[in-house]
């Protein structure tokens, strides 16, 4: 800690927003990288803390206070090799992590916290323009194989690890590109498909082996892909959505929202010019809160719809921590992303209650009404009459119930925990020998910081399991001597 009066001295600046008239006209990143010298000054507000409680927010363990130092210091390339000793992919969670480690910080107690998250993101672009990110293949080899299923976030996180160390490696994905909800599920806007496909290289180089448009269960068999592999990580995502059962859920124009989002990021891959659910010219309701519906927010902008309301059953949040989000966790606060910036109506303690059609069967408005959720999650309205809202489109951002119980689930033979997740030990193995269970599959919806964490855990149990060794060998051989 170079500069002790750094956090007194220097306030919290957060990364400036691109224009919103500007960023509506295409699919670029709404963020804008902070200076070099303002972001090293931001990073000397870190106070390097006796115990570090961002480190008790990243569920990645990530050396927050030690690479905020060496940015402080102009110190790149250590500040990267630090960054990377805990994370695979620091781009994607400078992008898309909601930073948990930031409310945990210190200073968060009665101050704003350090920007950690601009910080991380800033430290890999440097270093991919610079050229330190590299392949690193494995120095030897096991003559084990690995069978990966699903190359989201966990599933790539533990393959790059497992390839590092000397396995052979395969990836499946059912979708014909690679990436999971990285590639089909973030609109460009939020993380563009560069940052993914330039990781996807530097796996290719280091040897992981990918297979897109290969759903396993069908081609390749379940029986078949245990014969040929020493072990299978099972990292596919809880892809199984929440439906909405109301009155009118079947009429055109009522859509899940990651059919919506699929299609607008096919269209940003040019696979066709206009997405067949586009909201252009249209009123549309997003239904549901979380981040999902932001998403779907932000894409029904750029597609120039005429109007839209985002519905959220919960109620508004405060705009403060109260007693029940006690420092150091992550605060239900209210927050405004980049899509509630960019316009559109937010609805809170809203029910839909039904969607209306016209006599072809398409939808022409929604009912919902104001009420309250008691502790068990259940509706009461307030209000003796509902409220009609003229849409075209609604789209359904209700969150995911699990793993989705397919041919791979079945054939495997697999338990399941009372969430309806894949059941497993505290070595991440599922109830079948051999096969490990990471990110979403096991643990249900969560983050991409969560899902590379669990990864990265998995791999190296996944790697005890064929080998016996208790820690996994480290690939990366520093440019320098450890911090003092």
């Amino acid at each position: 800690m170079g500069d002790p009066w750094g956090f007194v001295s220097t306030p919290r600046e957060a990364p400036r927003r691109r224009p919103i008239g500007l960023r509506l006209l295409d699919w670029r990143e709404v963020h804008e990288p902070m200076p070099a010298d303002r972001l090293r000054r931001q990073a000397g507000r870190c106070m390097d803390c006796g115990i570090p409680f961002c480190h008790q927010g990243c569920p990645l363990g990530n050396l927050i206070p030690e690479w905020n130092d060496l940015v402080r210091r102009a110190e790149w390339r250590r500040a990267s090799e630090r960054l990377h000793a805990t994370n695979n992919f620091p781009e994607f969670t400078g992008v898309l992590c909601p930073a948990p480690c930031e409310p945990a910080c210190v200073l968060a107690i009665n101050s704003d916290p350090v920007t950690i998250k601009q910080v991380e993101l800033q430290i890999i672009d440097y270093a991919w323009d610079q050229g330190w990110v590299t392949p690193l293949p494995p120095k030897a080899r096991t003559k084990r194989t690995v069978a990966v299923v699903g190359s989201g976030p966990a599933g790539l996180a533990a393959a790059q690890q497992l390839t590092r160390v000397g396995h052979d490696v395969i990836v499946y994905e059912r979708a014909d590109r690679l990436g999971g909800l990285l590639r089909y599920g973030i609109p460009e806007f939020k993380m563009q498909k560069r940052r993914l496909d330039r990781r996807l290289e530097q796996m290719k180089a280091e040897g992981t082996i990918f297979r897109a448009g290969t759903e396993v269960g069908i081609e390749p068999a379940v029986k078949q892909l245990r014969s040929r592999s020493d072990a299978l990580v099972l990292a596919c995502g809880a892809t199984a959505q929440r439906e909405l059962p109301v009155p009118g859920r079947e009429l055109e124009g009522v859509h899940p929202a990651m059919e919506y989002l699929t299609w607008a990021n096919r269209v940003q891959e040019g696979d066709l010019e206009v997405s067949p659910i586009t909201a252009e010219g249209r009123d549309v309701a997003i239904v549901g809160g979380g981040d999902t519906g932001t998403d779907c927010l932000g894409t029904v902008h750029r597609q120039r719809a005429r109007s839209v309301v985002h519905i959220d059953i919960r109620p508004r949040p405060p705009e403060q921590r109260t007693v029940n989000m006690p420092w150091p966790t992550y605060p239900a606060i209210y927050r405004t992303s980049p899509a509630h910036e960019e316009g559109g109506a937010r609805l809170f303690s809203m029910d839909t209650l039904e969607f209306v059609g016209d006599k072809k069967g398409r939808l022409q408005a929604i009912k919902i009404v104001e009420g309250f959720r008691d502790e068990n999650k259940r509706f009461y309205p307030t209000t003796a009459s509902a409220t009609e809202i003229p849409v075209q489109l609604a789209l359904l951002a209700l969150g995911f119930l699990g793993p989705e119980r397919g041919r791979l689930l079945t054939d495997l033979g697999v338990e399941f925990d009372e969430c309806g997740n894949v059941s497993r030990d505290e070595n991440f193995m599922s109830s079948v020998e051999g096969a490990f269970v990471a990110g979403d599959m096991g643990r249900g919806q969560s983050l991409i910081v969560w899902a590379i964490a669990e990864g990265r855990a998995a791999a190296a149990c996944v790697d005890k399991y064929l080998t016996g060794r208790d820690v996994l060998p480290c690939p990366i051989e520093p440019t320098d001597q450890p911090i003092a």
